[in-house]
């Protein structure tokens, strides 16, 4: 097993969530809610970049930022609209999911 890293971000409306990080290349791999109608509990995937997405009050604050760190960031760019940034570590974006959460998306410089 490779060790890894894996943000959790709160989200309102993890269906609505899932959709959105879709635009991104993520995939929903599992679901889990302790009963129906309760909190929903989804993890994302685009590759091996995993995200988890909590409806659960308390498990993530608003606002929080993940920086993403992948092979085109102009695919994704032009998936949004946007116009890249140029720092000198990386070729950047960044973009807020429907619950506020910051994303970083960039391409490294060289």
């Amino acid at each position: 097993m490779d060790e890894e890293v894996i943000p959790i971000l709160r989200v309102a409306d993890a269906a609505a969530a899932v959709r959105w990080y879709g635009r991104l290349g993520f995939a929903q791999q599992w679901e889990h809610r302790f009963e129906p109608g309760l909190p929903a509990f989804v993890e994302v995937a685009r590759g091996r970049v995993r995200l988890f997405l909590s409806e659960h009050p308390g498990d993530a604050r608003p606002d929080t930022l993940v920086y993403l760190r992948v092979a085109d960031v102009d695919e994704v760019a032009a998936e949004f609209g946007l116009r890249v940034e140029a720092a000198p570590w990386a070729r950047e974006i960044e973009l807020r999911d429907p619950d506020g959460n910051r994303l970083r998306i960039g391409t490294p410089a060289g």
